[in-house]
């Protein structure tokens, strides 16, 4: 699942209002990875440079160096901090349905479903990520691939706990249509997505437990 939470105080939108006023502000790490966000995900992470980097965030190649030893390094925690932010909402919907399966796999899909204005304006951090990271054992595609593995550990986790006859079944059918709804949206090819995909995932599970319809 790749939309792209905002990390907790930052709004990542290259339109941000007040980003002018408010980045100066922040910490000089918290400014890199700042810079680094709104390139990568404007330029992809292959054809940004180390002084690129260093000139949006108003600061010099040294000083980055002293924070990150390399720009793989960069790339490397800028998707740990974001799918921090996937974690967190994984968590953030066990915690308040602690008992009931299937609110956990909705919530979910409906926090995917309200990140989809974002992907459309920015695409992907992570499908973006990977395709500019040819090498298979490169740390951040290592660490996108332990975040996917772990995310469907998890939704498999909520469909079991759903009552889904198969649930690892069910759990690879949702993440096609998490997956499938944001490169949708990414690419335009469908209207009303965030609809569909909720409507979608609630007929999954429906079918997967035998539920009535909702």
């Amino acid at each position: 699942m790749t939309s792209s939470p905002s990390r907790p105080g930052r709004d990542s939108s290259p339109s941000r209002p007040g980003r002018d006023t408010r980045v100066p502000r922040l910490p000089p790490r918290e400014r890199i990875l700042d810079a680094a966000e709104e390139l990568f995900l404007r330029d992809g992470v292959k054809a940004v440079g180390v002084q690129a980097i260093a000139d949006q965030a108003k600061t010099t190649k040294m000083a980055l160096y002293r924070h990150f030893a390399t720009k793989d390094a960069l790339i490397e925690e800028w998707l740990r901090i974001v799918a921090a932010g996937y974690a967190s909402a994984f968590d953030t919907v066990e915690a308040e349905h602690p008992d009931d399966g299937r609110a956990q796999v909705l919530g979910v899909t409906r926090f995917i479903a309200e990140g989809l204005p974002d992907i459309a304006r920015r695409g992907c951090p992570f499908v973006n990520s990977v395709a500019g990271l040819p090498d298979p054992e490169h740390p951040a595609r290592r660490l996108i691939e332990r975040h996917k593995a772990t995310q469907r550990r998890r939704l498999t986790a909520m469909c079991d706990k759903a009552g889904a006859t198969v649930p690892g079944d069910t759990s690879a059918e949702i993440t096609f249509l998490l997956e499938g709804a944001q490169i949708s949206m990414q690419n335009g090819s469908v209207d009303r997505v965030g609809d569909r995909l909720q409507a979608a995932v609630t007929a999954t599970l429906d079918r997967a437990t035998g539920a009535p319809d909702h």
